[in-house]
């Protein structure tokens, strides 16, 4: 069982047009609704690749319905009400986002609530994922708080957050994070405008402790960087169509094969090469390779973009790119 959790969810909306033309009265054709936010997409491109989730995190009981009677949910319903995010989809491929603000959290023990639930949940789990914004009322420091929670349960954690809540989890030992470039730069502080800053500016991180750095760059794939080893992927073929799950089908395939590792313990060793830094034992299992996971990583990304909404991927384009991603080595004085 894998677990996600959307902070500040969203009912996603699409509009279909020939052409968004601005400052002029558009009838829609074609209209989609469905409930949605990062961590709820996350969950369906995992029930869509055959794993069992339960989708976690604060909504109102409207949207919690909702989403129940098409995942296992667990939700906190402690908000007042539930934002929407509008996506506008033009013929030629191009998109348009309007993201709402989310609302303030009406109950201030709903954390506290959040977090004993997902406790409760991860001595039966095999992995866990903290995606997207946080409503007004909530703590920046709480997706660092789980994903501690699941570093003590030997759980591998990916958090896919910004702002002060990434600077928070990037503090957290054996955490796995994922930003993109804009979110990166926030974290290192520099911009990083090709594989090799990427790997320059993430090693303070990486010495720090977190366990990985997948930084996500849109169409040019992503950078993978652990300790002592970095890779440039990037699918061999554009893919044209609605990017905005994209990232979410990479969190996905990414916990997925993190999930099938082993559940090993930390060690703690007498003498440690980075004092107070002790990894999860699943970041050194024989089984984790590296490059392999990330070529289905870019793949199921791009597999994404391919469908027009989010919280899928095209199964049989995955399948036909994952052999095709360009893998090539990044080579610097890694910690």
């Amino acid at each position: 069982m894998i677990l996600t959790v959307t902070l500040n969810p969203a009912y996603d909306l699409t509009y279909r047009l020939p052409k968004f033309e601005y400052g002029a009265v558009q009838r829609i054709p074609a209209l989609e609704q469905r409930v949605g936010g990062k961590g709820i997409n996350v969950a369906r491109v995992l029930t869509q690749l055959g794993h069992d989730c339960v989708a976690m995190g604060f909504a109102d009981a409207a949207f919690a319905e909702e989403a129940g009677r098409e995942l296992p949910v667990d939700i906190v319903t402690a908000l007042p009400r539930v934002r929407r995010t509008v996506v506008i989809s033009e013929a030629d491929g191009t998109t348009t986002g309007l993201w709402e603000p989310g609302a303030t959290l009406d109950d201030p023990h709903a954390a506290d609530v959040l977090r004993q639930r997902i406790a409760d949940r991860l001595p039966r789990a095999r992995g866990l994922v903290i995606s997207g914004s946080l409503p007004g009322g909530v703590d920046p420091r709480l997706p660092a708080d789980l994903a501690k929670l699941a570093i003590a349960a030997d759980v591998p954690v990916i958090c896919d957050v910004d702002g002060p809540a990434l600077i928070a989890a990037a503090k957290v030992s054996g955490v796995v994070l994922m930003p993109n470039e804009d979110e990166l730069q926030t974290l290192t502080g520099f911009p990083a405008r090709s594989a090799q800053d990427v790997v320059d500016t993430v090693q303070p991180s990486l010495k720090s402790g977190v366990g990985a750095i997948i930084a996500t760059r849109g169409r040019d794939g992503l950078v993978g960087a652990v300790r002592g080893a970095a890779w440039s992927a990037a699918p061999s073929e554009s893919v044209t169509g609605n990017p905005t799950g994209a990232g979410d089908a990479a969190a996905a395939a990414l916990i997925a094969g993190l999930a099938a590792l082993p559940k090993i313990p930390r060690d703690f060793p007498a003498q440690l090469e980075w004092p107070n830094v002790v990894l999860p034992g699943w970041l050194r299992a024989p089984e984790l390779d590296w490059p392999a996971l990330l070529a289905d990583v870019v793949a199921t990304s791009a597999a994404a973009v391919a469908r027009p909404v989010a919280g899928e991927i095209d199964m049989d384009l995955r399948t036909a790119l994952i052999p095709e991603v360009r893998l090539l080595p990044v080579h610097n004085w890694l910690y």
